[in-house]
Order: C-alpha cells, then sequence, then structure tokens
C-alpha cells in the first residue's frame, strides 16, 4: 500500500529499493544524518521527539481519497473515527458512543465531551455528518452501506442519525474498520467538497497535528503533539481506547534503501523502522540495544489483479488458466524468503481471520501447475496477445512478485511484456482504463493489509460493478454483488460463514482476484522507545521514548 490517485480506486502497498553499493549507502546514510540534524533544530532541543522511517514515502496526504497504507497511517495520526477496533477486532465507541433502535433501521451517535479540531473548533454533528457522506463516496463497503442510507442528518451539535430503509447488521463493523479507507472525520467545510478533488487542509482532532511548514514531499513529516486532545478513559487497544500521547514530537525521515535505514537504527540516528527488512533482522538481533517484533498480528496479503476491460483477461477462462499456473510458494519466497514471517494460504479473507477458508484455491495451495495451465489456455483458444504486467522498481516489498508471476505465466504459454517503473508511476498508470497499447495495462500485484480484506462488506477488491466506483481492474459480477449483499444482511454468524465461503469459490472460480499468500512485517526499534502497541496501523499515541 502506498499513495494513491484521489478516486474511487485505490489502495497499495510498500517501498523500499533494492541495496545499493557500499559506497552509495555512505553517501546516502551521511544525506539522512544531515537531513535529520536539519529536522531537529535548537529550537527541538528539549521535545521528546521520534524519529521514524516508515514503509514508503508521504506524498498524497488526503485518507479518504486515497486507501495507501502510509497515506492511511497519517490519517491516523491527523485525523480520529467515530468507532474503532479494539485489539480483538470488536467495534468500540472512539468519538461516539451508539444506540440502535429496536427496528434496526436507526442509529443515532452522540459525540464524547472535549472534542476540538486542531483549529480550535469545537467537532460536531453536521462535521461527521458531511465526513461520513464524504467516506461513503470512495469507500468499497460505504458504498454498499449508502444503498441503505434513507437519511444521515444532525439532531444537534453533538449527535446525529443514521436511518436505514431496510436492516444493515454491518454498518458499526463498516465504521469500524481500520483499513483501507476509514471513515475518518473531518471539519464540514474541509470534508464538503466535490467528489474527486482531494482536501485543502490537513485539520483533525486526532492526537498529533500536522506541521505543515516542515512538510517535505517523499522526505519528511513532522507531527505535533495536539495539546488540546482528550483521549478516552479506557486503556488503548487497537485503533479504540485512549490515545494519550506522550511525546512531543513525531518526524517521518523517508529512507527509501533498507540497508541505509537499518544503520541509521543501529546508530542511533533514528529511533523506529515501521517495516524492517527480513533479509537483514539477524543484524538488527544481535544489538541489545534493538527490539524487533510483530505489531499487526494479521499482516499482509500479497494480491494479483487482472484488468477485465481487455483481452487477453476479458475471457474468464483464460484467467483461470494464468490463476493454474501460479504457485504462492515461489512468489513468498521470493519476496519474504524466511518462512518463520509468511505462509501459503488460499483465504481471500486472510488466514488467521473468522471467515478463512480454503474453498476454491486448491490449486495455490498445491503450488500450481504449469502443464495443466498451458493445456486450459490452448483449451481457451488463447491468440498471444500480449500481457502487459506493471513492474515496480524501487520498492522492495512490490519488486519481486511481477517478475515471479511472468515466468510462471511464459511457462505456460503467455506472451508476457513487463513494463518497469517507479512505484508512483505504477500507481497514476494503474488508474488508466485504455487497452495497453494506448498505456493501459493487464496485471499488476500489491499488498494488502488483512484487516483491509477480511470481509465480503469491506474488502476492496470485491467491488464488481465495473468502471463506475469498482477498484482497479474493474470487474462487472452481478452474482457477486448479490452474494456481497446478503453477506450483508445474513441474520446468524453461521450464515455468514457460509456465504463467505461461497463468495471465495466465486471469487476464484472468476478470478477476481489472485491470493499469492500472506505474510508478517516486523518492526524494530532502539531501547530508547518502549510502550508500543499491537495495532493494525502503527500507534504512535501510548509510545514513550527518551531523547
Amino acid at each position: 500500500m502506498t499513495d494513491e490517485v484521489p478516486q474511487a480506486q485505490r489502495f497499495a502497498p510498500d517501498p523500499a529499493p533494492p541495496c545499493p553499493s557500499p559506497a552509495r549507502r555512505s553517501t546516502i546514510l551521511a544525506m539522512a544524518t544531515a537531513l535529520l540534524a536539519l529536522g531537529t533544530g535548537s529550537a527541538m532541543a528539549q521535545d521528546v521527539t521520534v524519529r521514524a522511517v516508515m514503509h514508503s514515502a508521504l506524498r498524497i496526504l488526503d485518507p479518504i481519497a486515497s486507501s495507501a497504507s502510509i497515506t492511511r497511517n497519517h490519517g491516523y495520526m491527523v485525523f480520529d473515527t467515530l468507532v474503532g477496533v479494539d485489539e480483538n477486532y470488536v467495534p468500540r465507541p472512539q468519538m461516539a458512543d451508539w444506540e440502535v433502535s429496536d427496528d434496526g433501521l436507526s442509529y443515532t451517535f452522540t459525540l464524547r465531551d472535549g472534542l476540538t479540531w486542531h483549529d480550535g473548533a469545537p467537532v460536531t454533528a453536521a462535521d461527521c455528518v458531511a465526513s461520513l457522506r464524504r467516506w461513503a463516496e470512495y469507500d468499497t463497503g460505504g458504498q454498499m452501506l449508502m444503498g441503505y442510507v434513507a437519511d444521515i442528518e444532525a439532531l444537534d451539535d453533538a449527535s446525529f442519525v443514521i436511518r436505514l430503509s431496510a436492516p444493515f447488521g454491518y454498518l458499526i463493523d463498516i465504521l469500524a474498520k481500520p483499513s483501507s479507507v476509514p471513515a475518518l472525520m473531518m471539519p464540514e467545510r474541509i470534508a464538503d467538497i466535490p467528489f474527486g478533488e482531494q482536501i485543502a487542509e490537513q485539520i483533525g482532532s486526532g492526537p498529533f497535528t500536522f506541521a505543515a511548514d516542515e512538510f517535505q514531499p517523499g522526505v519528511q513529516v513532522v507531527y505535533e503533539k495536539f495539546e488540546g486532545y482528550v483521549p478516552r478513559d479506557e486503556a488503548p487497544s487497537g485503533t479504540a481506547g485512549g490515545k494519550a500521547v506522550n511525546v512531543d514530537r513525531v518526524e517521518w525521515i523517508n529512507m527509501s534503501d533498507p540497508q541505509t535505514a537499518m544503520n541509521a537504527l543501529l546508530s542511533g540516528d533514528i529511533d523506529y523502522i515501521e517495516r524492517a527488512p527480513i533479509d537483514l533482522l539477524p543484524l538488527l538481533e544481535t544489538d541489545p540495544a534493538i527490539t524487533t517484533a510483530v505489531l499487526d498480528p494479521l499482516g499482509m496479503q500479497v494480491i494479483g489483479r487482472m484488468n477485465f476491460l481487455h483481452a487477453p483477461f476479458d475471457d474468464p477462462a483464460i484467467r483461470r488458466a494464468a490463476l493454474m499456473a501460479v504457485s504462492q510458494a515461489d512468489v513468498l519466497a521470493a519476496l519474504i524468503g524466511n518462512p518463520d514471517y509468511y505462509e501459503v494460504c488460499g483465504a481471500i479473507f486472510g488466514c488467521g481471520t473468522p471467515l478463512a477458508s480454503d474453498a476454491g484455491a486448491e490449486s495455490l495451495i498445491a503450488g500450481g501447475s504449469v502443464e495443466d495451465a498451458r493445456a486450459a489456455l490452448e483449451a481457451a483458444g488463447y491468440d498471444g496477445t500480449p500481457v502487459v504486467i506493471l513492474q515496480p522498481t524501487d520498492v522492495a516489498t512490490l519488486s519481486p512478485q511481477p517478475l515471479i508471476l511472468a515466468d510462471a505465466l511464459r511457462r505456460a504459454g503467455f506472451n508476457v511484456q513487463l513494463d518497469p517503473m517507479d512505484w508512483q508511476t505504477l500507481v497514476s498508470r494503474r488508474a488508466n482504463q485504455g487497452p495497453p497499447a494506448e498505456g493501459g495495462w493487464n496485471l499488476f500485484v500489491t499488498n494488502g493489509g488483512v484487516d483491509a480484506l477480511w470481509n465480503p462488506v469491506i474488502n476492496f477488491l470485491l467491488g464488481a460493478t465495473g468502471t463506475e466506483g469498482g477498484w482497479f481492474g474493474w470487474p462487472t459480477d452481478p452474482a457477486l454483488e448479490e452474494m456481497r449483499i446478503a453477506f450483508a444482511t445474513a441474520a446468524t454468524e453461521e450464515e455468514r460463514v457460509s456465504l463467505a465461503s461461497e463468495i471465495q469459490a466465486h471469487v476464484l472460480d472468476q478470478v477476481i482476484m489472485i491470493p499469492l499468500g500472506q505474510f508478517n512485517n516486523v518492526s524494530a526499534w532502539r531501547d530508547s522507545v518502549t510502550d508500543l502497541l499491537e495495532s493494525p496501523v502503527p500507534a504512535f499515541w501510548h509510545m514513550r521514548a527518551t531523547e
């Protein structure tokens, strides 16, 4: 997940390119150290500052118009949600408590006391109404929810109601989900803008303020403690509970080379790495001043996405042949290497989740069969139409997968063309709905947090409404949409589990997505930083640090 385009289609993964030469590493580290010195002048000498290297550079700041992980992480620093999820992924009140009417058609939310925007204005129900309406235009689950919403209305300054035309039991779960587009609240004047436009200000009610004058896109981001933030009384848990801030300042310093970031952590020039390079973990683990741990236990899924608008993947038989050729084990071995941090997983909703299933994933789990794929491709009448695969070259967690897929597809008989580019170019390119010969594409790979995939309502890949609101690839599948609605309106958990298995079998039969395995990210930090939380998003609240 990285930076995205401002549309209802988005999502993306993690950046960090291949290791440069030792000489170049020394130069990069020297430049990074100089940048750190510039960013922490004498005026900040008394502040407690955490210097972090995140998985990607931050360029897009609108956490509603982009589902990029780094933009989402930024969103949680500055903004807040009405509902959060605790460490067991159970929805909990965050900005608001709620009551549900006996008929299940009215949800009344009441804002908790003490909520103010960073500019000093009070948070009002009208702000939340505008924020929800904007969020629902972009989010897959929000779009489905709005099909059941008769009205959203502010009752007074502190409360509002969502009235439904029919029961929709997943309403709270959708508002609580941490990814890929969380329902983050903004002032009405910021949220009330036309679809497709990005917000003009970073004014939230979250635990940190955004230091706009110190923002250098792709280089550094600075956040300062919001002195007016009043945390909840409960202990922090996941994205819920009390978000007490115990540091004065957080700096995200971009170091795209993992070796450089590791050296900076070892030397004490930075305090924290969000996603430490797996192959370099042994070097970090030998230092007693460094702690490494998995802070997001669900982890991420590697995902292949085809373009349904153009040949050859507009033909489901050819999509199935491609699926037959793929081996998750090959992809994961190339991407992660250490099997302690990955698993072969056929579940489109993620292994380790209540809806995990192997339905329809037999060939993926078995390791694929080039011979079966070749026979299926020939039977489908493939005519040699090129398969253009977008290949990011500057992101360590995204660079290997296209190479492995290209090799498997070529051996199965596909005419494959790898198109190398940097990740930011790919993020723009994949929004092109034109044919590959005119700047379009046939296949790309991304990594998605399992917390953004774990059920059919929120899974952004399953929106199957074509070019009208669908995610990149734009499948049109009315049957899938009906199954997702049935899941959202199911009366019992047993019915939901059964429907989820049926949905998975259908998704893999139609190859709406290609699950390519699951892996965990490992964070690393110096012993000057303590009290880190397990959370689906990096939590800089609760964290403590010493200079």
